[in-house]
């Protein structure tokens, strides 16, 4: 299935895993492949991202999380753990606040339950301004480099590249569009303080996206939660420090399936 907008691996208790921003699918291809021996390996492209190019009305979190029930529901996937990167945590926030029964555990991948702060939601309308001036590619080779930590990017060009690569095919309506379903996304700390399923928060404590005092600000709420903070890491662990970010999701998996 080369254009589909999902990949299914692996068997067991389900681990679904949605991308950030201006990714797809793509990013979780070598990363889960070790947790196909234990688990089974569900990734999707969101809408508008990826393969998943069908016209898109509402780029919204709440939207986005009704695809994912929807695609889960065709899987037959009744439990699973939702781990979501960035604007794919977002998603999972929204997931977990309307089918919260059908989480095993959620792991915020270097997201946030906060919402947009002032400044940020500025910075959104900037570059939502730029796109639609300048188009994605230009804005795809200042975007991706900074979401990596500054001493890990020359020996990972080639996953920098893959993630130019990955958002310049991205149409700029989904870039925008992203960019306002962001902007305007609710706060969901209290999703978090009511969960009643265990939480992992992965951070990079070099992430611009997600700075610490945002990452200690949340990562207490829930009832049961593991934080996981690496150093000398950004915005994408699963990039820059593979081994350490699987292993966490696989003992965080293990602890709760057993």
């Amino acid at each position: 299935m080369p254009n589909s907008t999902f990949t299914d691996a692996g068997s067991g208790d389900a681990l679904v895993f949605l991308h950030g921003f201006a990714e797809s699918k793509q990013v979780w291809t070598d990363f889960k492949k070790p947790l196909q021996n234990k688990f089974r390996t569900i990734a999707l492209d969101l809408p508008g991202f990826g393969n998943n190019t069908a016209e898109v009305a509402d780029y919204s979190m709440d939207t986005m999380a009704n695809y994912v029930k929807q695609q889960l529901d065709k899987l037959g996937v009744k439990k699973c753990i939702l781990i979501g990167h960035s604007m794919g945590g977002y998603v999972s926030m929204a997931f977990a606040e309307k089918y919260g029964a059908m989480l095993n555990g959620l792991c915020l991948f270097h997201s946030s339950a906060l919402p947009d702060t002032d400044e940020k939601k500025d910075n959104r309308n900037k570059t939502i301004e730029f796109v639609e001036k300048h188009g994605v590619e230009k804005f795809m080779q200042s975007f991706v480099e900074p979401l990596f930590f500054a001493d890990n990017r020359a020996k990972l060009r080639s996953k920098i590249d893959l993630m130019k690569k990955i958002g310049t095919v991205t149409p700029k309506e989904s870039i925008v569009g992203g960019l306002a379903a962001m902007r305007d996304r609710p706060n969901k700390t209290e999703v978090l303080k009511k969960a009643n399923y265990p939480v992992l928060f992965i951070f990079g404590k070099e992430d611009g996206a997600v700075p610490m005092d945002k990452a200690l600000e949340q990562c207490h709420l829930p009832d049961n939660s593991m934080v996981y903070f690496l150093g000398q890491t950004g915005h994408m662990g699963m990039f820059e420090r593979t081994y350490e970010t699987r292993k966490a999701i696989e003992k965080f998996a293990e602890t709760i399936l057993g």
